[in-house]
């Protein structure tokens, strides 16, 4: 019996001693595995997205490409997405569907022809949004509706670019909000056929004291947003170079701009109170309240119809 007994503790023994190996060992494989990754995070939504549109049928800006990738920088950065094309077929209501705004990006001429710019005026009725950079106001002479959306035409500029400063007279707007009231850059510096200043909120004017070949005199409106037709639009003059497109405070502004067209900034417009003047000193203007949802002129623009533009030494187009 006590042998038995002894047998039994001795097996007891060794299989103790296996199971703790067993255990050991399985520990020690579970310690050697690879933790699993942890899955991925969704990707982010765009917060919203626009479409650049850059067809040119008059004169074509180096500086396109340029504009190009700085704004779909601003994208990336800013968390909304970027469409570029050329082709006007994108103007239909299915192609427009997805795009808080639409950019009008330097296009030049006649772009869109009459069932596209009928698309396009449903998508601002739908309460899209409009952005124009420098020549879309050098586009769309005989559309009226495009006339009274982008304020003004252009007439003519002085040759090449010039130094000038910019005052600021709105800076509760997006697109101001983070430019000095003096504001001095190097552009291209457009004169229009007339001044949209009863039509729109104006944001910013060009001192023709600092630059020659001015032709508007004291106000002389060089940026400016307005509601129109059930949608929102704004547009800059700025913008002819490749080198304004790696401008901070150019960028800014164009930032600004595109999220008021989106809809995602709202404007906020100042009460300025005085008369402009032919000084560097920045004063605040009367701005005439647009009618929201403004309804276009036979002419698109008050006064006489729009034409294209008749130049003049020392002016020249672009």
């Amino acid at each position: 019996m006590n042998k038995q007994l002894l047998q039994w503790v001795h097996a007891w023994r060794r299989s103790r001693w296996l199971l703790l190996a067993l255990l050991a060992a399985g520990a020690l494989a579970a310690w050697a595995r690879p933790v699993p990754a942890a899955p991925p995070e969704p990707a982010q939504l765009p917060a919203f997205r626009i479409l650049l549109f850059s067809r040119t049928e008059g004169y074509r800006h180096a500086a396109i490409p340029a504009a190009i990738a700085a704004i779909k920088g601003l994208g990336s950065e800013e968390g909304f997405a970027v469409d570029s094309t050329e082709d006007a077929a994108m103007f239909s209501d299915i192609g427009l569907a997805p795009y808080a705004a639409v950019v009008f990006l330097m296009t030049t001429g006649d772009v869109l022809d009459e069932s596209q710019q009928a698309a396009f005026e449903r998508y601002i009725a739908a309460g899209g949004g409009y952005a124009g950079i420098h020549s879309a106001s050098d586009t769309e002479y005989g559309w009226p509706w495009y006339g009274g959306l982008v304020g003004a035409y252009f007439a003519n500029h002085p040759r090449g670019t010039q130094r000038a400063t910019i005052l600021v007279e709105n800076r509760l707007h997006p697109s101001t909000a983070d430019l000095p009231l003096q504001w001095q850059r190097t552009d291209e510096w457009y004169n229009f056929q007339t001044n949209p200043r009863a039509r729109v909120q104006v944001l910013a004017r060009l001192d023709e004291t600092t630059y020659n070949g001015g032709t508007m005199g004291a106000d002389h409106p060089i940026a400016w947003y307005h509601a129109y037709a059930g949608g929102r639009a704004w547009y800059t003059a700025g913008g002819h170079s490749s080198a304004s497109y790696s401008e901070e405070l150019f960028l800014a502004h164009i930032l600004g701009g595109i999220r008021y067209a989106a809809g995602v900034a709202p404007a906020e417009p100042s009460t300025p109170t005085s008369t402009p003047t032919a000084t560097n000193t920045p004063p605040t203007l009367p701005v005439t309240t647009p009618t929201p949802s403004a309804t276009p002129t036979a002419t698109g623009v008050a006064g006489a119809p729009p034409q294209r533009p008749q130049l003049w030494l020392p002016l020249t187009r672009r």
